[in-house]
């Protein structure tokens, strides 16, 4: 079995290794990056409480976008840029709660997002790639797993709005959207030969 050496790839040779589905790639762009993402992150929150709650996201997110990433851009600065927004979102969503707790927008509420660009065909074709890889990794997930990280990760729904549709406490969600993240991100690093635990 040839062991491939992934240090000796830079960033956008991973990033294409990673759309054409060698998420043992992404990790080594995950370990390549995570130490600038966790400083910025600590900087802004001025905790350690939530950033490795952010850090998952950003990257999950990440991930889930890299058929979006263009290559003649750092992605160092890409993925600062999605580790920032995430912020902003979180603490967004942390002074709106401990402004008004029932200024939440109700699901039904629930603003649709811009329209981006239309893709070119090669982006159409590296989405659709990325997107069937993500599709068997979510239709992996155990049930309550899999309704968890759809509705957090590709409906963007605030924890708060997952808790309310689905009648649970706000803790508990936070506690399950923590494992199913965790679970996805070793599926990425894994493959399938992730333990489902």
């Amino acid at each position: 079995m040839e062991i491939t050496d992934y240090n000796a790839f830079d960033d956008r040779m991973l990033t294409r290794m990673v759309v054409e589905g060698d998420s043992r790639a992404f990790d080594n762009l995950f370990t390549r990056h995570r130490d600038a993402i966790y400083a910025m992150l600590v900087k802004r929150t001025g905790n350690t409480d939530d950033v490795e709650d952010l850090m998952q996201e950003a990257f999950m997110k990440a991930f889930l976008n890299i058929g979006r990433y263009n290559p003649d851009y750092d992605f160092g600065a890409w993925i600062c840029t999605i580790a920032k927004n995430t912020f902003v979102d979180f603490d967004r969503s942390r002074r709106s709660n401990a402004l008004n707790p029932s200024n939440n927008l109700p699901l039904d509420g629930k603003c649709g997002a811009a329209q981006a660009t239309i893709p070119t065909p090669e982006e159409s074709i590296i989405n659709a790639q990325q997107r069937a890889q993500i599709d068997r990794y979510i239709s992996m997930l155990p049930e309550n797993y899999r309704r968890m990280f759809v509705m957090r990760f590709l409906d963007e729904y605030s924890y708060e709005e997952i808790a309310e549709a689905l009648e649970m406490k706000l803790g508990t969600v936070k506690t399950q959207i923590f494992r199913v993240r965790a679970l996805m991100c070793r599926m990425i690093t894994d493959g399938e030969k992730a333990d489902l635990k």
